[in-house]
């Protein structure tokens, strides 16, 4: 995978997304809640050790515009929102979350995820960025 500028500032060629986080647990003022004010501490505080360089939360708006733009397109429901990890390379990533410190960061990320996501319902994968604009 190539190495290109990313935007924060540096090289990154491994950026993991999971797509449409969906809480069927909680209500979306809930889960969007506790994403940011519980979720987003703890992942900061494994950051390091997981080699995470850029963490970003997008929440869905609660909008009516929501439902015309699902009609306009026959869409299903939105998600309550995405996650986006930027790391310095694929190879960091692997490297970083197979080591023991790693393992038990993602396990300790995992076990939260499971209070709030409804993990079968929110797929994710990894991917580059390709901007076009």
């Amino acid at each position: 995978m190539p190495r290109r500028s990313n935007a924060a500032g540096g090289d990154a060629s491994a950026f993991w997304r999971r797509e449409g986080i969906d809480s069927q647990i909680l209500s979306r003022e809930e889960f969007q809640r506790y994403w940011r004010e519980k979720h987003a501490p703890l992942v900061r505080s494994h950051a390091a050790t997981l080699g995470i360089r850029r963490y970003v939360q997008t929440h869905t708006l609660d909008t009516p515009a929501n439902a015309l733009l699902r009609a306009s397109r026959g869409g299903p429901a939105e998600y309550d929102g995405v996650a986006e990890l930027w790391w310095d390379s694929l190879e960091a990533l692997q490297s970083a979350s197979t080591s023991e410190a790693g393992m038990a960061a993602g396990r300790a990320l995992l076990e939260d995820e499971k209070r709030f996501i409804d993990l079968e319902r929110s797929p994710l994968w990894l991917a580059e960025e390709l901007p076009q604009i």
